[in-house]
């Protein structure tokens, strides 16, 4: 039976199983031994696979509909590995042409669209929606906070660009949500490093606040790096920091703790002796814009005096 269990790939389908001459009761002693991870009825997962369970339960998903169709929206999201924050996976969003009509089922999120050649792709053996198709798909349908997350990620990775999400809003038309989509593609920035920098740039425009430069380089006068923060103002000399994410350059923060304060301590009065203030913030802190919106226009306040 050990040998017997045909994991050439991290996904097994009972069917597949059956074809190799297993049977229900090998599947599940495999089980209980811990060979097998059930995803779902039907699929079971390889436990030493590095697949998330909602990567494999979307896979798992896929490769049972009867239907055709694509791996759509959130669940396209989960395959090409973009994070998504308030964002709900307990369904597989498939997408399929019209004349196709139908409401799903408690497993299946459908969708009903037109999906040109150019928004289509293939990720670990799953028809799906393309990277730019998964982020407007995504502006239509999730808040834009949540949306955004994913398009920043979506940049940052490099995969696609602005002009390719653009394109794809302009093969969809005017459908449903394509103004959602259109106001989170513009404001969307690949220099966006985290879902916590992506949730603090919406909280900032939502307060009012001005708009920040990203990834900002401080330098000393002979042009050595003191410190790349996430946020700056140069008009205020102030920069914003979230989480207290510590970003050197050319070395990684060492497995001390203590040790790793000490940097960050370093780090943070270089940059105030440079004449700049720091603002900070954690995630609990997003919670409460009120405290944000503070520390940073405290900063800004304390950089105007230096000016």
């Amino acid at each position: 039976m050990d040998d017997a269990l045909p994991l050439g790939r991290p996904l097994l389908l009972r069917a597949d199983a059956l074809a190799a001459g297993l049977d229900d009761r090998d599947l599940a002693r495999a089980v209980r031994r811990g060979q097998l991870t059930r995803v779902r009825p039907g699929a079971y997962l390889d436990p030493s696979a590095t697949l998330s369970a909602n990567h494999a339960l979307v896979l798992a998903t896929a490769a049972v509909l009867r239907d055709g169709g694509a791996v759509s929206h959130v669940s396209a999201a989960v395959l090409h590995g973009l994070p998504l924050w308030h964002a709900a996976t307990d369904r597989v969003h498939v997408t399929r042409s019209p004349p196709a009509a139908g409401s799903g089922s408690a497993r299946v999120h459908l969708h009903v669209a037109r999906l040109p050649e150019d928004d289509l792709t293939t990720v670990d053996g799953a028809t799906t929606t393309s990277l730019a198709r998964a982020v407007v798909d995504l502006g239509r349908s999730l808040p834009f906070e949540s949306a955004l997350v994913a398009a920043d990620a979506a940049l940052a990775s490099g995969q696609v660009t602005p002009a390719h999400l653009d394109a794809c809003l302009a093969r969809m038309g005017p459908v449903p949500g394509s103004r959602r989509a259109s106001r989170v593609v513009a404001f969307a920035d690949g220099r966006s490093e985290s879902v916590g920098e992506s949730r603090s740039r919406v909280l900032m425009h939502r307060l009012g606040l001005p708009v920040p430069d990203l990834q900002v380089r401080l330098l000393r006068p002979d042009r050595s790096v003191i410190a790349r923060c996430d946020f700056g103002w140069r008009d205020h000399r102030t920069v914003g920091e979230f989480d207290g994410r510590v970003k050197y350059r050319g070395e990684a923060a060492g497995p001390d703790p203590g040790e790793v304060v000490f940097r960050e301590k370093r780090r943070e009065d270089d940059i105030r002796d440079s004449g700049w203030e720091v603002a900070r913030w954690t995630w609990a802190d997003l919670r409460t814009p009120a405290v944000v919106e503070r520390r940073i226009r405290r900063a800004f306040a304390r950089g105007g005096r230096s000016l």
